[in-house]
């Protein structure tokens, strides 16, 4: 205990009372995830300004073998930034960084340290006709860190990729406190391993990521979102091929929202309704985006596309927001599944991806496979169909008590679940990440050979295993 007291006293004389604190009142809102699934315990939290302050509290954390936990805006769906409950590590904070470094129009890259929140990003570069193409809906919580560190996807990976294709350059501080300084963004660079790539989405296991530097698009000119109702989830696909051969260009996203998802938002949000005066099993919400010079046409565009689906019977209503303000209330409908589940009740989410043509037939199979098996519970799939990644959730039934049900019939609902994606041939994290929600099952279904080539990387870079420990690798 001598040693934790001289460790508290030298973070202490290293940071200052701002930057180093062990109040348990000023560390509780931190020891519990988003969702409320894991609690755990800290010894302190870190808050450092700098860089240069990350490495040497790193530095002093591996002098004194202290394990550490990098936490950005806690807004992460897998555990991955929650202690365990041992009590033994520090919570490393990185929201006093929240600085844009630099904006250059000219060359389309901003430079800012891991604390700058997504939806600042998105101001600083509207300010200067720019746009990143990246958002979800935590975008008022999620910060650069954070998203660079679980390769997050969002709303608009069909068009744009994931957090790893918006990342030119890194800085992160590793396990000995080195800093790692790959921030220049080079089009061509072949001196060996890309490092950087290795650090995006290793969930602050190899290293603390304290900056980054991203690409920037020219801001849109126009944009069209439609909300339409359609039959089945194979119509939903159908009429995202359609959007694909007719406005190749201009389809930025593509999300399906089932009839109970809809039911769910409608309840748990005062003042919403539904865009369609008729009630459909399935719906899509669709946005079309082009360059200023493009604008004027993409609404009529949009309008023919629609017309044509709807000739062609895959479509059976839908309607186009006449504004900002409607478009906006569209995807809010969008963003408000999560929480207007999450009052119903218990539930167990998966966020799972299996190849983008069989995804209709999965979500067929699977939802009356899950409620079969597990009488009483409710399957939903909802989310970006575009790029094959649903969130299918499986809600607990009618008077399940919250915390009891996840931890037993919960869990062996999961499995299952994963047994499926796994028989199709796909992944049990799409864009979430593996955090402690989901590292055991990796290693029960993971590649023997990919969890082995994991395990070395960890090994190398993180010798003591004082980064992020028990998160995404799992034990051999």
């Amino acid at each position: 205990m001598s040693s934790l007291s001289d460790f508290a006293r030298r973070a202490t004389e290293l940071l200052g009372p701002r930057g180093f604190t062990c109040d348990p009142d000023l560390l509780e809102p931190w020891l519990t995830d988003w969702r409320g699934r894991y609690h755990g315990q800290a010894l302190s939290l870190a808050s450092p300004a700098t860089s240069e302050e990350v490495a040497a509290f790193v530095k002093l954390c591996d002098k004194f073998d202290v394990a550490i936990v990098p936490q950005g805006g806690n807004s992460g769906m897998s555990g991955g930034a929650t202690p365990d409950a041992s009590g033994r590590s520090v919570l490393l904070s990185l929201r006093r960084m929240d600085r844009i470094s630099s904006l250059d129009p000219a060359s389309r890259q901003v430079v800012c340290e891991a604390g700058v929140i997504l939806q600042t990003l998105h101001e600083a570069a509207q300010r200067h006709g720019l746009r990143f193409p990246l958002t979800l809906g935590g975008k008022g919580s999620a910060t650069i860190g954070g998203l660079v560190s679980t390769n997050a996807g969002g709303t608009q990976v069909l068009r744009h990729g994931t957090m790893r294709a918006q990342v030119l350059g890194i800085e992160a501080v590793l396990a000995d406190g080195q800093i790692f300084d790959s921030l220049t963004a080079l089009k061509k660079d072949n001196r060996g391993f890309d490092l950087k790539q290795l650090l995006i989405g290793s969930e602050g296991t190899l290293g603390i990521v304290t900056a980054a530097n991203l690409r920037l698009l020219p801001a849109i000119g126009d944009r069209v979102v439609a909300w339409c109702g359609v039959a089945s989830i194979g119509d939903a696909r159908r009429l995202l091929l359609h959007f694909e051969q007719a406005l190749p260009d201009e389809l930025e996203g593509f999300e399906v929202i089932p009839e109970h998802c809809l039911d769910a938002v409608l309840t748990h949000l005062p003042g919403s309704r539904s865009p369609l005066a008729k009630r459909y099993h399935w719906h899509a919400l669709i946005e079309l985006a082009t360059k200023p010079a493009a604008s004027a046409a993409l609404r009529d565009e949009a309008e023919a596309a629609l017309a044509e689906a709807m000739e062609a019977g895959i479509l059976l209503d839908a309607t186009i927001a006449a504004n900002e303000t409607q478009a906006e209330q569209f995807w809010q409908l969008r963003d408000s599944i999560a929480p207007a589940e999450r009052a119903i009740g218990p539930a167990m989410q998966h966020d799972i991806s299996v190849p983008v043509e069989r995804m209709p037939d999965f979500i067929e199979i699977a939802i009356p496979d899950v409620e079969a098996r597990f009488p009483g519970v409710t399957g939903v799939a909802f989310g970006h169909l575009g790029d094959g990644n649903v969130h299918f959730h499986v809600l607990a039934p009618g008077g399940a008590t919250r915390g009891e049900w996840e931890e037993s019939q919960g869990k062996v609902i999961s499995r299952h679940v994963h047994d499926l994606v796994a028989e199709w041939g796909g992944s049990i994290s799409a864009e979430h990440g593996i955090g402690q929600m989901k590292r055991d099952e990796l290693g029960r279904l993971g590649d023997p050979v990919a969890l082995s080539l994991m395990r070395s990387v960890k090994h190398a870079l993180d010798p003591k295993g004082l980064l992020n420990p028990g998160k995404l690798v799992p034990l051999a």
